[in-house]
């Protein structure tokens, strides 16, 4: 009987892991590897370990400059607390392009690479832009359907843009959770071909009706511009792209990692890992419309774009608004607490980057207006 007992405790495993392979949903595994059974619930900012990554090379480094105040003004002692309790890695302050106030805790450095998480969608859609620019793509309004035909016999799908996959509102069908092993989203994160999965989709509403946050509608931003390069004979992957067109000509002080599924496909919806100070200067991009010492790098009119509201006041194209507040605002934002936010009338760019975020405060109304207000503080504002 014992026997018989001790053979099924190791069966079943087996059994279940060999099933889970065969019915394609080996995400699962992938999932419990890379967080529950290594202490968490969800995806963590230090998970790149466990994933296959691209690299996202830099050239000739250059750090961004000290202010004269750098430094002069402490956190407030119970702000730095809030902090510290919710495992920030990161709370760094720039006005006028150089860093006033820097702050490092839980462990973290100023060269700690940790992940963007969905702050990456920013990143993807600027890379859009400069792709319109160069010629691979026509515009925003380009349907969807042109780079990836498996949605042309979509009755809905075919109506569908690349500017309604940046505004979320295209209508594909999705779930966003990062909790939930039965949500799209976990298996988008931990699945071993991100491409098969998204283009395999369908769409459940008219594009442009309703908005629905989507980091499949994102993953189909970069299935676009994967095959837009592609079809003109440019064979850079994505993450090499992100290298030439920014990475590069901005020399950002280190290289930085993609997540990849088990195809090489970058998962652009998240997963961009780097420094706070060069998440700093990717918001520095934005603050100087798409311009970085001289150079326009990304279309200065497609970064208005981005940041102009389209049917919901606190959403864009890939960026989150606070433009009611005062001051005004936008931010790039991911899973956890990550944050880029740009604040246009004083110069400034505030990045806070952390291992979770406190979850009885709502991150728009109350969340960043905090982070905007102790930033300011520090920037003597």
């Amino acid at each position: 009987m014992i026997k018989h007992i001790l053979i099924t405790i190791i069966a079943l495993p087996i059994l279940l892991y060999v099933g889970l392979h065969l019915t394609g949903n080996s995400f699962f595994i992938n999932g419990l590897e890379r967080t529950y059974l290594k202490g968490h619930a969800t995806a963590n900012i230090n998970d790149r370990e466990a994933f296959n990554v691209a690299e996202i090379k830099t050239s000739t480094p250059e750090p961004i400059a000290n202010a004269g105040n750098y430094n002069s003004r402490e956190l407030p002692a119970d702000f730095r607390a809030s902090l510290e309790n919710f495992k920030t890695a990161a709370f760094v302050v720039l006005k006028d392009g150089e860093v006033v106030s820097e702050n490092y805790m839980s462990g973290y450095h100023d060269r700690s690479k940790t992940n963007s998480f969905s702050m990456a969608k920013t990143v993807l859609t600027m890379m859009i832009g400069i792709a319109i620019e160069e010629g691979y793509i026509e515009s925003l309004d380009q349907a969807v359907s042109d780079f990836i035909p498996e949605f042309s016999d979509d009755g809905i799908g075919k109506t569908a843009t690349l500017a309604h996959l940046a505004q979320m509102t295209s209508g594909y069908e999705w779930v966003e959770h990062y909790y939930s092993w039965f949500s799209p989203t976990v298996e988008l994160y931990h699945g071993s071909d991100v491409e098969d999965f998204v283009v395999s989709g369908e769409f459940s509403a008219e594009p442009g009706t309703f908005w629905e946050y989507s980091s499949a509608s994102t993953q189909l931003l970069g299935v676009v511009l994967k095959r837009a390069l592609a079809k003109a004979g440019n064979d850079a992957t994505l993450s090499e792209y992100l290298s030439q067109k920014i990475w590069q000509p901005m020399h950002m002080n280190d290289d930085a990692l993609w997540h990849t599924d088990n195809h090489g496909m970058e998962l652009v919806f998240c997963c961009l890992n780097t420094n706070a100070r060069n998440f700093a200067k990717l918001g520095q991009l934005m603050l100087n419309n798409g311009n970085w010492q001289g150079q326009q790098l990304v279309p200065s009119q497609f970064i208005q774009t981005m940041i102009t509201p389209v049917g919901k006041p606190f959403y864009g194209y890939s960026t989150w608004l606070g433009l009611d507040n005062n001051p005004a605002y936008y931010h790039f934002s991911g899973h956890l607490g990550q944050y880029i936010i740009v604040i246009p009338e004083h110069q400034m760019v505030v990045i806070r980057l952390g291992e979770t975020r406190d979850p009885d405060k709502d991150f728009r109304s109350e969340t960043l207006p905090e982070f905007v207000t102790q930033a300011m503080s520090l920037a003597g504002i």
